[in-house]
Order: structure tokens, then sequence, then C-alpha cells
């Protein structure tokens, strides 16, 4: 019984591998041109998360509480764009061990596949009973798995039939905006504080449409118009929720004091590190293409440096914690 209970490593730790990958993929190469070294201790850490989930999934009775929560059941979602990301990653920088990438991407399509069909069953339950479930920004990992996997198989295929990708990442779209309402309700009818109720998740509300804006630049198949008007207005949800963020932070910090009120490590909070290193890696990806090239080309390439240290800091800060408190949990076991 104390074996079946055991927590091994928490179920959202996919989104460690998102958040550093992502930064590797894009802000990386602002600061370092090398990142063959780095993307090799990454394929490491990755590993060894993944062989802690597949242990801990395997668990007596870790499946049944899991997936009878609607909305926790949704962190599937960081696993398939975590082993996503580490694609790209290794596509970029690891040559050598490119033939890992069409398995990784195999076995991933097959682990979407189960997800996507477990979120329309839990997105039945949700609009069930929309103000009973404490939903959060977790839902959108439904869109960002979807956009994740069709950005992996572009860049493997290019030859993949346009009207297919097109439907795939409007079918992201479209969950969106499924997500978007569901969020809308939870947050119009009950009543709720900044400081308890508004999570570190709900920043995927801009990095899913981040990565759908990704994914268009990188298939092809959507005009420059629409996807230079998708930027700002990802620009302009960024701008909405992350200072919705920084009013949480303060008033946190008047509550709680620094350390609990913005010095506690969550796995939850490598959701923003990944939203951040996304909005990053759209607009470096658009920059890069001639057909995704407009006026605001200029403000773009300045805001991009820019983001980029903002990217770099937030995921220092994001390290520092989480080796802070896997060290002070360490210490507590063994004392």
């Amino acid at each position: 019984m104390i074996y079946e209970e055991k927590k091994i490593i928490n179920p959202a730790a996919g989104a460690i591998v998102m958040a550093i990958g992502i930064f590797l993929y894009g802000a990386w190469r602002q600061f370092f041109t090398n990142g063959a070294v780095v993307s090799g201790l990454y394929l490491l850490l990755t590993l060894i998360i993944y062989l802690r989930l597949i242990r801990q999934s395997l668990q007596k009775g870790f499946w049944k509480p899991f997936l009878s929560n609607p909305v926790n059941s949704f962190v599937i979602g960081s696993w398939v764009a975590g082993l996503s990301v580490l694609s790209q990653v290794i596509l970029k920088y690891l040559e050598r061990v490119q033939f890992l990438v069409i398995g990784i991407a195999g076995l991933n399509t097959l682990l979407c596949l189960f997800f996507f069909f477990l979120c329309l069953f839990n997105f039945v339950k949700l609009w069930l009973r929309p103000t009973f479930h404490h939903i959060h920004g977790v839902i959108l990992l439904s869109t960002v798995s979807i956009q994740s996997l069709v950005i992996t198989w572009a860049n493997l295929f290019p030859g993949i039939p346009t009207t297919m990708v097109a439907s795939l990442i409007i079918m992201g779209i479209l969950i969106y905006l499924n997500c978007s309402a569901l969020l809308f309700i939870r947050y119009k009818n009950k009543t709720w504080a900044i400081t308890d109720d508004w999570t570190n998740t709900n920043c995927i509300l801009h990095g899913a449409l981040s990565i759908t804006g990704l994914a268009a630049v990188s298939t092809g198949v959507f005009s420059s118009f629409l996807v230079t008007s998708l930027w700002w207005f990802v620009l302009g949800i960024l701008l909405v929720v992350e200072g919705m963020e920084l009013v949480r932070a303060y008033l946190r910090v008047k509550k709680l004091g620094w350390h609990k009120g913005v010095c506690t490590y969550h796995v939850s909070q490598w959701s923003r590190n990944f939203t951040f290193g996304m909005f990053y890696a759209f607009t470096m990806v658009m920059l890069e293409s001639p057909l995704y090239t407009s006026v605001f080309s200029d403000f773009q390439q300045w805001f991009l440096y820019l983001w980029g240290w903002v990217v770099a800091i937030a995921l220092i800060y994001e390290l520092i914690l989480w080796i802070y408190s896997f060290y002070k949990s360490s210490f507590e076991t063994s004392s």
C-alpha cells in the first residue's frame, strides 16, 4: 500500500521539458552560438523525467483518481507538448541522434490521440457542470498538444497536404475558443480573489495562441495578414494576462511576504516559462520567414531582443526556485 501511494514525480512535470526546450529552440540563440552540449544534457533530463512519469503512471491506482478529475487530467497535454519540443531541439542541435525523432513523433502521435479523446470526454463533463469544477488554464494544453504535433510532423515531412495541416490548426483554434469560453464562465459566475484563484496556468491563454502562430508560420498555410494580425493579438493577450500576474504578485507579497508570495516553487510555474519562450519562438520564426515579413518587422526585431532577456531571466529564476526546492526536500527527507 505504501508503494502504491508513493509519489515519484508530479504528473505536470512535462511542463519542465516544455519550458527548457522552447528556450533552447528559440531564445538560446540570442546568447550562444552552439547548443549541442546543453541540448545533450536537456535530452538526458527529459529521459529522466519521462522515465519517472512512466514509472509513476504504472503504479496501481494512479490513473483512476487522475483521470476522474476532468481538469487535472489535461496535464497529459504537457507530456505531448514536451515530446514535441524535444523533437525540435534534437532536429536543431543533435544531428547524430536525429533518427530518434521519427520514433518519438510516432509514439507521441499515439499519446496525443489518447489525450484528444480524453479531452472530448472531459469537455462534455465540464460543460455539464461548468461552474462546479475549478477550471484553469491547464485545459488549454489541449490546443498546445495538437499544434505542437503539427509542427513536428510538418518539419519531418514538408510534403504533408496543406488542407490536412490547415484543418488541424483550425481544429486547435476551435478547441482554444471552447477552452476560453469555459474559463470565461469560471471567472464570470464565481466570486474569486486574484491572489488565490488566478492560477499560474492561465498564462497558457497567450501561450496556446503563440504555438498556433508558430504552427501557422512553420507550415506556411495562412496569409501574412492573418499571421501578423494573430501576432498583435497574442501580444495584446500577453500584456493583459501578465499585467494581471504583476498585480497578483504584488498582492501576494503584501499578503504573504516575499518568500510565500513569489519565491516558493510550484511545478505549474513552468507554464509561464513555456509561454514566454513560445512567443519568442513564434516571433523569431516569423522574422526568419520571407513570407511573413511585414512593415512591423523592425519593431518585432527590437521586441524580440528585449523579450529574449525576459525569457532568459524568468528561466534562471525558475531554475533557482526548482533547485532550491529539490535540495530542501532532499534535506528534509534525509533528516
